[in-house]
């Protein structure tokens, strides 16, 4: 089992007429969460203006604490409620690497603005590295001095950098969406 952070994706789409009913069931099922140790955060993306999918986002400590909360009574309860408020549900789990821009469920930013994000990340990250450390491994040959610095600066990337690139930049990743989200939720 996972002891990193996981991320279940949910995907609910509204039954005829029962929009509001959902979005409140939603956020209901997202406060549920909050009391269950092992959690981290949730959050619930509005669909867009001519769309009627929602996406919940519940964070979890690891595996043991997601599932812990997954099959709970209180849970189990909250979902009878939820019966005919919605149709077509779809999960997925995510961690590490994979929820750094989304699943399916949650449309992922174009490539070349991932890959802006990674960059703005490590640059900064690599220069710094260099500054600090550069004259240090300046007498290694190639080989080790990349080793030395790609094994230095990759755990720094995927805990750290990389992760907190894409939460500051999660408008612009996410352009209108993320833009329409942020203002549902005031």
């Amino acid at each position: 089992m996972s002891r990193s952070p996981v991320t279940l994706m949910v995907s609910r789409r509204a039954a005829d007429g029962r929009y509001e009913e959902l979005l409140a069931w939603l956020h209901e099922g997202e406060q549920l969460a909050t009391d269950f140790p092992g959690y981290l955060g949730s959050g619930i993306l509005a669909p867009p203006r001519d769309g009627d999918e929602f996406q919940i986002i519940f964070r979890f400590s690891d595996e043991p604490t997601l599932h812990a909360w997954e099959h709970s009574a209180s849970r189990r309860a909250w979902l009878k409620r939820g019966n005919g408020l919605f149709e077509r549900p779809r999960e997925a789990r995510v961690s590490g690497i994979n929820d750094w821009f989304g699943t399916a469920l949650v449309r992922k930013p174009p490539r070349w603005k991932q890959a802006t994000a990674i960059w703005l990340a490590f640059f900064p990250v690599s220069l710094a590295f260099n500054m600090l450390f550069g004259h240090w491994l300046a007498g290694m040959d190639l080989l080790p001095r990349v080793l030395v610095s790609t094994l230095a600066l990759t755990p720094l990337m995927v805990y750290l950098f990389i992760p907190l690139s894409t939460h500051l930049l999660a408008g612009w990743l996410q352009g209108a969406a993320a833009r329409e989200h942020a203002w549902r939720s005031r």
